[in-house]
């Protein structure tokens, strides 16, 4: 990974009449880095993605691509792909069709083409469907097919938006591999995502954006560590959901509901503390599914800067 950011973004702000959305921003990602770009709903990325995709003029500050504005100048939008939430393929056409289509848009030249669509089909794992009508491919091979359309000009920068958004867990895995092999080739990644546990799987560096400010960047794991240092997640599955009065004993633990009959906190005394919450909560009638132990992750440090707890 060379230290020459392809993407840099200087102080952006902007705002829809009034109403601020992004507040002096700065973010650089690498080429061969994979960037995730985080943060709750309104928080101002996808005001940010457009103008890094040239949109749009931003109300204050920069953005070069590759070192040119991409507002102003189309060569850099070139060097730039978007592979957008919703699937953007044609389904009646096959895998290879569809790319040959995107190949000539993105300004393929007919003597590369085949060429662009073979390593496309190659870089993104597609080529055993290619004479597949996409209307027929599962929801993790579109998405990769969404992907191969993206980088057949060849990008120096890739942008994904919410990736993982309908696929199951084994793709998930695939989709993840294809992320790396193009991370791997020199691209620079930027996903913007819900999903905490890609991001802490897959990228280098993290950035939280809260209330259109950069709160956090780093590396996944420097952040958890800074942020919790020792201590542990503990996670408690109910066998039933609990009544208020149960609700209020597991509230008077510490833990708060995830999803469903999932119950967690953090604590700096993570094994033998599970084992006290276990023997408290069955004398008093409260019969967990499971207790798990863990290291904190992604989600609990997207908790706090959601919340403003400790974010610094």
């Amino acid at each position: 990974m060379t230290d020459r950011p392809i993407l840099n973004v200087w102080n952006a702000e902007h705002a829809y009449g009034t109403r601020k959305v992004l507040r002096g921003v700065d973010l650089q990602v690498r080429p061969g880095e994979i960037y995730a770009l985080l943060g709750p709903n309104g928080a101002g990325k996808s005001t940010l993605i457009g103008a890094i995709c040239g949109r749009f003029k931003l109300g204050a500050g920069e953005v070069a691509l590759d070192g040119e504005d991409p507002f102003t100048t189309p060569n850099a939008r070139a060097r730039l792909g978007l592979v957008p939430q919703e699937i953007a393929l044609y389904g009646h056409m096959t895998v290879r069709e569809n790319l040959e289509v995107f190949g000539r848009l993105s300004g393929v030249r007919r003597r590369d083409l085949s060429s662009a669509v073979a390593l496309a089909l190659y870089l993104t794992r597609t080529a055993d469907r290619e004479h597949v009508p996409v209307r027929h491919l599962s929801g993790g091979y579109r998405r990769r097919v969404n992907i191969a359309a993206a980088i057949l000009h060849g990008p120096r920068l890739l942008i994904l938006d919410e990736p993982t958004v309908g696929v199951d867990v084994d793709a998930r895995e695939a989709l993840d591999t294809v992320i790396r092999n193009l991370r791997d080739t020199g691209v620079a990644v930027l996903i913007v995502t819900h999903d905490l546990e890609q991001a802490g799987a897959l990228a280098d560096r993290v950035g939280f954006l809260r209330e259109g400010r950069k709160v956090l960047e780093g590396a996944p794991r420097a952040l958890i560590e800074q942020a919790f240092g020792q201590e542990m997640e503990i996670l408690v599955q109910m066998h039933i959901e609990p009544d208020m009065d149960g609700e209020s004993i597991l509230a008077g633990e510490g833990l708060e509901r995830r999803k469903g009959n999932l119950w967690a906190r953090l604590d700096q005394d993570g094994y033998n503390a599970a084992a006290q919450l276990d023997r408290r909560l069955r004398s008093l009638g409260l019969i967990p599914r499971e207790i798990r132990v863990r290291a904190p992750s992604l989600q609990n440090l997207f908790s706090l800067v959601a919340d403003w707890r400790r974010a610094a």
